[in-house]
């Protein structure tokens, strides 16, 4: 089960960013089924005036959307001024090709999943941003 929760075994609170309304039901759906609550934001506005006021454990960021892209959000979220830099920020997006997943994390994500999204894929990437500490998994892989 540790699989499905963050921190401590608690369900998170995932903000999800994207402009296609399928995309968004399919994570929100996933979410769900693993016991995260999924709040939903069409637009980069969107989201950037949610964390403004609410927190979040977890950011799921499309990288094209219209208006402001998810790197442009990123660098929002990640200026000095902002009251969520530190939330880990996931990017996704169906554009292997343009960066590499080195390339996201250097910009300020801080993992990413390829679209379409896979239910491991993305389990992992929030197991690996928002699971136990790094020497706790240690610990348990060497207890494993």
């Amino acid at each position: 089960m540790s699989e499905t929760t963050g921190d401590g075994g608690r369900p998170l609170k995932v903000l999800h960013v994207d402009d296609d309304p399928m995309n968004l039901r399919v994570v929100q759906e996933i979410l769900g089924a693993f016991g995260h609550q999924g709040v939903i934001a069409c637009s980069g506005q969107e989201a950037l005036d949610r964390l403004a006021v609410e927190a979040f454990d977890l950011v799921l960021l499309d990288i094209h959307m219209p208006g402001m892209t998810g790197v442009e959000v990123v660098e929002k979220l990640r200026a000095p001024a902002s009251p969520q830099r530190d939330v880990p920020v996931i990017a996704l997006t169906a554009d292997i090709y343009s960066r590499r997943p080195a390339e996201y994390v250097a910009l300020g994500f801080s993992d990413f999943v390829s679209k379409p999204i896979l239910v491991s894929n993305l389990m992992a990437a929030i197991k690996r941003c928002c699971g136990a500490p790094p020497a706790m998994a240690s610990l348990q892989r060497q207890a494993g």
